[in-house]
């Protein structure tokens, strides 16, 4: 018994090799965007690839954008940071024509008025914003870090050491030009003036502070320690010790008298007593910078993997700029105040205005020199991280290319052999219409 093949049925087959040519024609079409895929389908192996390299090129993306912004923001950091050094060689010229005692009331005028413009620029200038964000406000970078006061504040009276006083009395091997060593000044009821270590509490003689710990140099003690360590067995020095060191303070805080911009926190509590003897806590009338900004860096992550804040942060703040003082140093109890320097350099200002010769020659040249060496420091480690995102930036438009290289040979399609291929399918389709169309009844009528 034969099988009878019916119209539908050669309907039905005509059509399923109709559409067929027709996907055909069309994935073919889909390619002629220049990929070969755009379903996982079509090759899955090729697919995940196509996958794992878009993600690594949406990273490279991200991190070469953040190296943009990160590298601008450092530009313009760096860029202010030069004219604020260029402001502070200002004002170390100035400190050291103003310690010359052969000066005229004139001249002090002068000088004073050059300074004190100089440090009202700084200030001014160390409030630069970029497309409203205030560059060294920290985290908080809608905020202006810097204010100035127009009147003036009785603020702590420090003893600034020189190179020589540094090494004796603190021992330390830190560098001196971007470290200020201090001491807090004190006088007793009969105007003598001492000086206060904040770190052991011993408080000295002015004069051996001065001048008198150099006897110890020809006896090979090189700091105060060495010295105390010699009286045990050496009375000629210990009696120099005895003279020189009036008392100890134990464990004195800084934080307890003083807030961390040298202002007496309590005008009643301004002194201290050492053996029976109260000594005053010595103040000086300036003008003080205050700092809205916080310590915390933004941080611009550069490349995948474990994050490094040392190198990843694109800004700098106050106390990285302007240092720490005895105020607000680590042993002080205070946090950093972010204008230490700044309000130092306001406090040589006043002097200069007040003919403070003798202390300009010591302690102003002193803070001028550790103020100007504190922001060169703080200038050369922003250029430094500059120039290390510069380098990564290479490094990333480099593996840019490659992922691009990547994803274009996995995913690719060869547009000569995709062109003939096309024009193939595209005739052969055409062909399919036209025979369908002369070969298919259009009717029962016609298929009778």
């Amino acid at each position: 018994m034969g099988v009878r093949i019916g119209s539908a049925h050669f309907m039905y087959n005509y059509q399923v090799a109709l559409n067929k040519a027709y996907q055909e024609q069309n994935k073919l079409f889909e390619q002629s965007d220049g990929s070969s895929l755009h379903r996982g389908s079509d090759n899955p192996m090729n697919y995940t690839k196509l996958m794992r390299y878009t993600v690594s090129d949406n990273e490279n993306e991200q991190y070469r954008s953040n190296i943009k912004t990160a590298t601008a923001w450092m530009h313009d950091s760096d860029s202010v940071m030069v004219h604020m050094t260029e402001i502070m060689q200002t004002l170390k010229e100035k400190s050291v024509d103003a310690a010359n005692s052969k000066n005229v009331d004139d001249d002090y005028d002068a000088i004073y008025k050059e300074m004190y413009a100089c440090m009202q620029e700084l200030v001014s200038v160390a409030n630069t914003q970029i497309n409203d964000r205030y560059l060294f406000s920290g985290q908080m970078d809608l905020t202006p870090p810097f204010t100035m006061s127009l009147e003036l504040y009785e603020r702590g009276q420090a003893k600034n050491l020189d190179t020589n006083q540094s090494a004796f009395f603190k021992g330390t091997d830190s560098d001196y030009n971007t470290e200020l060593f201090q001491f807090l000044t004190v006088k007793d009821a009969g105007g003598n003036t001492f000086y206060l270590d904040t770190d052991n509490g011993n408080l000295y003689r002015e004069a051996f502070v001065d001048a008198g710990y150099k006897e110890f140099m020809p006896r090979q003690c090189r700091t105060i320690d060495d010295a105390q360590a010699l009286a045990e067995t050496d009375e000629t020095v210990a009696a120099i010790l005895d003279d020189a060191i009036v008392g100890n303070v134990a464990d004195f805080k800084v934080a307890n008298y003083f807030n961390n911009q040298g202002l007496l926190k309590d005008s009643a509590n301004n002194s201290i007593t050492v053996d029976g003897v109260d000594y005053t806590f010595q103040t000086f009338q300036q003008n003080i910078v205050t700092y809205k900004g916080d310590e915390n860096l933004i941080s611009m992550v550069k490349l995948n993997g474990a994050t490094d804040p040392n190198a990843d942060t694109v800004n700098t703040t106050g106390a990285r700029m302007f240092g720490r003082d005895i105020f607000d140093n680590e042993t002080s109890g205070n946090e950093p105040s972010g204008t230490a320097m700044l309000n130092e350099l306001f406090g040589m200002c006043e002097r200069v205005h007040q003919r403070h010769t003798n202390w300009m020659s010591s302690d102003g040249v002193t803070i001028s020199d550790v103020a100007h060496a504190t922001l060169i420091v703080e200038e050369t480690r922003v250029g430094a991280r500059q120039q290390l995102y510069t380098s990564v930036e290479t490094m990333l438009n480099t593996q840019a290319d490659n992922i691009t290289e990547d994803i274009t040979n996995v995913s690719g399609a060869d547009i000569a052999k995709l062109a003939t291929k096309l024009m193939e399918m595209t005739t052969l389709y055409n062909l399919s219409l036209s025979l369908g169309g002369r070969i298919l009844p259009q009717s029962l009528a016609d298929y009778l």
